[in-house]
């Protein structure tokens, strides 16, 4: 392999250390691991990337780089032909203005799904049961505390994803052994060997029909606030919902509202509209769990998504092509 084609690593690489450095056997490897926006992007100019093919873009690059939007893929090398970026969502890169650009993009599909699905019956549990008055209380010495009130149980209700991709499905499994009735919204059905049994139904249809609502699905500008007031205003009264996908697809004060109003029941929430800033309204209820965006915070998860990473970086070193493109690209 040609000496001339390096690999450019924004951020660390906690997990499979030792699998990127074997990398230096195909390209040359760099490191950016931390700095500023301004720094990255004057490296650029100066042409200190000029040889790099690919960029690895860890979890924490955004914090490094900001955001890779129009500004600066404009600067980055004419060498880049691929972004692998570990995050199965990646509404922090600018797909268009990297396609114009002809730089393929890779996500961490699959590696995520277990540790964010697991983390969505946990909230769904939690919120069916208002755990957050109890579970507060008794450390408190106030043993249930003096809201407690009586929950539900998942048996019997009818669970709608939102989404039924990798995630989706695995939320799906998992619910099915609680007995729940599972109905799903995708732009388009599934294969029915893929959908396991649940019911394909309109969006409207699963805002009216689903008891516990989970969203799944990825954060784009067609997706923004996509559950609004009109949405909660379909559904249920007594509603759950459930978000481990990305915070922007709630309007986050209209779910203030419905929460206090009494149309939606309770929400478990991994993720926020202004993250890690979070909405006072969602704070100060009791009816909420919230978890602070740890959805794949598990160490064999980090891990996997780091070889996935990885394996898309080899992949396009030695066959010019990812394994996991976004859907975005993989389609055209």
């Amino acid at each position: 392999m040609s000496s001339s084609k390096a690999a450019l690593l924004i951020g660390g690489i906690t997990h499979a250390r030792k699998e990127w450095e074997e990398c230096g056997s195909l390209l040359s490897l760099k490191e950016y691991p931390d700095g500023s926006r301004e720094d990255f992007m004057s490296k650029c100019r100066n042409g200190d990337f000029n040889d790099v093919f690919v960029i690895y873009r860890s979890n924490d690059s955004t914090a490094v780089t900001g955001p890779f939007n129009q500004e600066l893929v404009d600067v980055l090398p004419e060498s880049l032909k691929f972004i692998c970026h570990n995050g199965a969502g990646y509404d922090n890169i600018d797909v268009e203005a990297c396609s114009k650009r002809g730089i393929s993009i890779a996500s961490t599909p699959v590696a995520v799904n277990d540790a964010t699905a697991d983390v969505a019956i946990f909230l769904m549990l939690g919120a069916l049961r208002r755990i957050t008055i109890p579970f507060q209380a008794v450390r408190q010495g106030g043993w249930r505390g003096k809201n407690f009130k009586l929950g539900h149980d998942p048996k019997n209700k009818v669970l709608g994803v939102l989404g039924m991709g990798g995630i989706g499905r695995a939320v799906a499994t998992r619910a099915k052994a609680f007995g729940m009735k599972i109905q799903y919204h995708n732009r388009n059905p599934l294969p029915e060997a893929e959908a396991g049994g649940a019911e394909y139904v309109s969006f409207d249809d699963l805002m009216k029909t689903s008891d516990v609502l989970s969203l799944n699905l990825s954060l784009n500008p067609s997706t923004r606030h996509i559950i609004s007031k009109q949405q909660f205003d379909m559904m249920k009264d007594g509603v759950v919902i459930v978000n481990t996908a990305r915070g922007p697809i709630i309007d986050e004060p209209a779910l203030v509202d419905a929460l206090e109003s009494g149309k939606v029941f309770s929400a478990g929430l991994d993720v926020y509209e202004k993250e890690p800033e979070i909405h006072p309204g969602l704070i100060k209820n009791e009816n909420v769990v919230l978890l602070p965006h740890i959805g794949t915070a598990t160490l064999e998860t980090q891990r996997d998504m780091e070889l996935l990473v990885l394996d898309n970086l080899k992949e396009a070193v030695k066959h010019n092509k990812l394994i996991t493109q976004i859907p975005e690209q993989a389609k055209k």
